[in-house]
């Protein structure tokens, strides 16, 4: 990503976050094939940075996808990037609860040898937990159900 996308990443975040009347500061951050953008809670409140995250995630949810699809809205497959949105620590603390749930449900399967659903994901989270169990050569995963009541099954491979 040249420094003109991440300046513009940031921008776009900052301007969404002053229209919705939350002004903050955004850092840029690298991380392996994925860029975060990290806003700055130093100046927020504790309301603030609770309507930023939503219900189980959910205005995170949204803003990192409007992010998503709206900086690479012009761009090929192999140009586009993905960003994270991160407000307060959320999204790490989640990453780890979801290694914890794919960790949770593998050893379940392994030891029932029954189907393990993973129920009140978003459409992000399952693919992180298909991405996290992929390693796991005796399991697969796939999902189940019609939104908003999708769910991830993991199962023994066939």
């Amino acid at each position: 990503m040249s420094k003109t996308e991440t300046e513009l990443a940031r921008e776009w975040l900052e301007e969404l976050l002053k229209l919705a009347s939350i002004p903050a500061a955004v850092t840029p951050q690298q991380e392996d094939d994925c860029y975060w953008l990290i806003v700055d809670e130093s100046n927020l409140t504790a309301d603030q940075i609770s309507i930023l995250i939503g219900i189980d995630g959910a205005v995170i949810d949204a803003i990192q996808y409007l992010a998503n699809t709206i900086l690479n809205i012009s761009k090929e497959g192999e140009e586009q990037a993905a960003y994270t949105i991160e407000v307060n620590g959320y999204r790490s603390r989640r990453i780890q609860e979801l290694q914890l749930m794919a960790d949770y449900a593998a050893n379940q399967v392994r030891l029932t040898k029954l189907e393990y659903e993973i129920a009140s994901l978003s459409s992000a989270e399952r693919r992180q937990i298909h991405t996290l169990l992929k390693e796991h050569e005796d399991l697969e995963t796939y999902s189940r159900g019609q939104e908003p009541d999708r769910r991830l099954v993991v199962k023994i491979k066939d």
